[in-house]
Parts: C-alpha cells; sequence; structure tokens
C-alpha cells in the first residue's frame, strides 16, 4: 500500500509519500508560500537529490495538483501513474471531543472538522483544504484524518477542566484539548521499543520542543495532562508564544496600550516568547551564541526561563504519575541542542535524573539514551516522526475497512 501523507498549514503543504511494505519514504518535500509571491515546491527525493520547481501557486488544490503531477513525473517522480496511491492521511489540528483517535474521512467527519474551525482558526481550515484538493483532484480515493488532539482525549475531567464557569465548558467546549498529540504518541511508543520495555508499564514525560513546545505526562500508555491547553499558547515559553501567562497581564496590557483582541493575539503569540524576551530572535542556536560570545543578559535571562518552566513541568508531571520511570526529548531543540537538555536535567537528581555528559554532548538527531547507566530514570532523545504515525494509521484504517467490504 502507498499513502500520501499531507500536513496542508496556512501558506504550505508538507508531503510525504510511504510503500508501507517497508514503510519507506519514496519522495517527500514542501510546497511553500502558497497564495503569495515567490512560491515554490521542495523535492527530496530517495536517492537524496534535492530539486526546487518555481511556479505560481495560487491556492492549495493548486499546490497539491502540483505536486501530484511532479510525484508522477517522468524525470522526477517516484511512481508511475496516480493510481497507485491507496490513500491519503492528513494531519488535522484540532478534532474537538468528537475524535479520540483517527478515522476515514466521510461527509460527516467533514462536517465535524468544519466545526472546529473556532478552535484551531489558524490550522483547521488549512488542513480542511487538503481535504476538499484530494476530494476533486482524486475523487473517491480514501482520506484518513489524523488529529493532533486526539492522542490526549484520554486526559481526566480534573486535568483538562478550567476553572470557569461550567456552562462555558458546555457552551463552548473550552477545556484542555492539547497539541502534538501524534508526536507525544510516537516517542513515548518508540522509547519504549528502544528499551524492549511495554508502552503499558511506563510513566513517561515527553518533551517536544521546537519553535512550538510541549510537554506531557503518559502514563502507561495513555496521556494524563499536557502542557498545551484551549489553545498552542498555553504551557511552555516558545519561539515566540508567551505559554502560561496571568490572564490578568493581558487585560492590563489591553488597557494600558490600548489595544484591541486581534493585537493582543498577535503580541503573544507571534512576539513574545523567546523572541519578545532576548529581542534577538525565535531561534535557540542564536539566542544560545549570543549568551556565549556576547554575554547577552537578555539572551541568558531567555535561557533560564526556557529551561526552568520546562524543569517546573518536568517536577508536576512525576506527581501527577506518582513518579517517572523516563523522561524522552524530540522536536528540533530537544534533539539537537546538548546544552539545553543538560540544563533541563540538571540538579534533578534528587528525581532520578541523571545526564551522562558523554552520551549526550554533541548528540543530534539520532536516537540514543543519554541518561547514565545506574540512573534511576531513563533519558532518551527520539526524533519525532509524525508523518509514520499518519500513514500507519491511514493504512490501518483503510486496510481494515477494505478487508471487511465497507470500503
Amino acid at each position: 500500500m502507498k499513502v500520501l501523507v499531507l500536513n496542508c498549514g496556512s501558506s504550505s503543504i508538507k508531503f510525504q509519500l510511504f510503500d508501507m511494505t517497508d514503510k519507506s519514504i519514496l519522495t517527500k518535500g514542501i510546497a511553500e508560500k502558497v497564495g503569495m509571491k515567490g512560491s515554490f515546491v521542495g523535492l527530496d527525493k530517495e536517492n537524496g537529490e534535492k530539486v526546487k520547481f518555481e511556479g505560481e501557486i495560487l491556492d492549495h488544490e493548486t499546490g497539491i495538483e502540483y505536486i501530484l503531477g511532479i510525484i508522477t513525473s517522468q524525470k522526477h517522480g517516484c511512481i508511475e501513474s496516480l493510481d497507485e496511491i491507496d490513500a491519503v492521511g492528513h494531519r488535522v489540528v484540532n478534532g474537538g471531543e468528537k475524535f479520540s483517535r483517527s478515522v476515514l474521512i466521510t461527509d460527516e467527519v467533514q462536517s465535524e472538522v468544519e466545526k472546529y474551525i473556532d478552535l484551531a482558526p489558524l490550522h483547521n481550515p488549512a488542513n480542511l483544504k487538503g481535504i476538499y484538493a484530494i476530494k476533486n483532484l482524486l475523487p473517491g480515493l480514501p482520506q484518513v484524518g489524523v488529529f493532533d488532539t486526539a492522542f490526549h482525549q484520554t486526559l481526566p475531567d480534573y486535568a483538562f477542566m478550567y476553572a470557569i464557569p461550567y456552562s462555558l465548558y458546555k457552551k463552548y467546549g473550552i477545556r484542555r484539548y492539547g497539541f502534538h498529540g501524534t508526536s507525544h504518541y510516537y516517542i513515548s511508543k518508540r522509547a519504549c521499543e528502544l528499551l524492549n520495555l511495554e508502552l503499558n508499564t511506563q510513566r513517561i514525560i515527553t518533551v517536544h520542543l521546537g519553535n512550538g513546545a510541549s510537554m506531557a505526562a503518559v502514563r502507561y500508555g495513555e496521556s494524563v495532562d499536557t502542557s498545551m491547553g484551549f489553545t498552542p499558547n498555553e504551557g511552555l515559553i516558545m519561539g515566540t508564544r508567551s505559554g502560561d501567562l496571568d490572564i490578568g497581564v493581558i487585560t492590563y496590557i489591553m488597557q494600558k496600550e490600548q489595544i484591541g483582541i486581534s493585537q493582543i493575539n498577535t503580541l503573544v503569540n507571534k512576539q513574545s516568547g523567546m523572541l519578545g524576551i532576548t529581542g534577538i530572535a525565535s531561534d535557540m542556536r542564536e539566542i544560545e551564541e549570543a549568551s556565549v560570545k556576547e554575554k547577552n543578559p537578555r539572551a541568558v535571562l531567555g535561557l533560564n526561563m526556557y529551561h526552568y518552566r520546562i524543569k517546573k513541568y518536568l517536577g508536576a508531571y512525576a506527581a501527577a504519575m506518582g513518579g517517572v520511570d523516563m523522561v524522552v526529548f524530540a522536536g528540533g531543540i530537544g534533539e539537537n541542542a546538548p546544552k539545553t537538555r543538560k540544563a533541563i536535567c540538571s540538579n534533578l537528581e534528587f528525581m532520578g535524573i541523571e545526564i551522562d555528559p558523554g552520551k549526550n554532548d554533541g548528540l543530534r538527531s539520532e536516537e540514543a539514551v543519554i541518561s547514565r547507566d545506574n540512573a534511576k530514570v531513563r533519558v532518551l532523545v527520539v526524533p519525532t516522526n509524525e508523518e509514520l504515525v499518519i500513514a500507519e494509521d491511514t493504512a490501518r484504517i483503510v486496510s481494515a475497512l477494505k478487508s471487511s467490504g465497507t470500503l
């Protein structure tokens, strides 16, 4: 079975084509600046060759049509015909309370996802554009929705509820949804595979650190708490997002600066976080360089705040689960920043967390155990692979439906 995985953003389309017989990637790439000047498709071929196709991409359907043309082209393609694609898997950011697992996309499912646009106005509309495009371009081809929020639907009510009038939860669905669920699921499962342990026996804290960042408490295979909430802004300090913030600060800023909802939303989502603290960048590499080479005090402050916030969540999640057996780092920063991992895990020996400098220092984008051999808590780096999870779920669902004769 060949599965095309699509992750549609507001102005981008990430894609990967999997051969599920051996889970190999036949081709992958990204269409960027969709609907903007200078749009292009970047392609990474199976042989490692990188190709760039420049051209006007007016909308997501045009972009996907362009991608389908490239992967079936004689010179750069990896399949001879679109008939070789058996299914398409889509990343969908918010599935609300309706979807606790991946599902075949039907008209009813599509309508439900459309209802959650208000919950994820920056993401769900773009995800839906990918679904609409495949429906038009490859009518009848099975499509599967894989939801960022699904893995966190196992949170108990006392963990996902906010202390606001209960009527607002019932009326608008205001609660903690959590995000990066596909990543948290993958890295917790993969970490157990690497150590030959059963997922349902382990208490794991997963730490996904990228420009967007979140943590999860995964107890015996189920998410029981997570740092992102009703929106992806809650929780950890991120590249441009504030993370946890007293609501009084927001109303105070709005009053003092005389700004409205749109402006405050931009402030906390795009002008805050590490960019706002340091005034340097949202990229941790630039901030780390400024802290070391220039001794920039705001860079030092930003890094201290970043590490401290994560450390607090580590302690909180260990308490929530009655202990911790494993900590797993992933994401662009989690996978590639040894100094960040070391700083986060420092002085946590009382919890059984001890990093081995020889294993941690210099480790980038590789699966590895980085804790000391005799440490009570295993600490690992596991590069995340959300696309593989989407492909696996898509293949499993479509295969089961075809076997039962319902598809």
